[in-house]
């Protein structure tokens, strides 16, 4: 089963990075948007998280602050 994969982060952000090459590796089909360049994009991130900071993941309804390994696996059932 397939899930809705949305990653908010910014260019310079090492854990963006890092959370994205994580998703690429395991083939995780996912949806960047850049909240420096979207300021719009950036309130909702902080409408769903509750938080500035990046990279807040969103996997179907369940929203991830940071680049935390287990919790991603358990959303995407890894």
């Amino acid at each position: 089963m397939s899930k809705n994969v949305k990653i908010y982060t910014t260019p310079t952000c090492p854990y963006c990075i890092n959370a994205k090459k994580y998703l690429t590796d395991h083939k995780v089909q996912f949806e960047n948007i850049d909240v420096s360049a979207d300021t719009a994009k950036a309130q909702e991130m902080v409408d769903k998280s509750g938080q500035m900071s990046v990279p807040v993941l969103e996997v179907d309804s369940e929203v991830i602050v940071g680049f935390d390994k287990e919790k991603i696996d358990k959303a995407l059932g890894l």
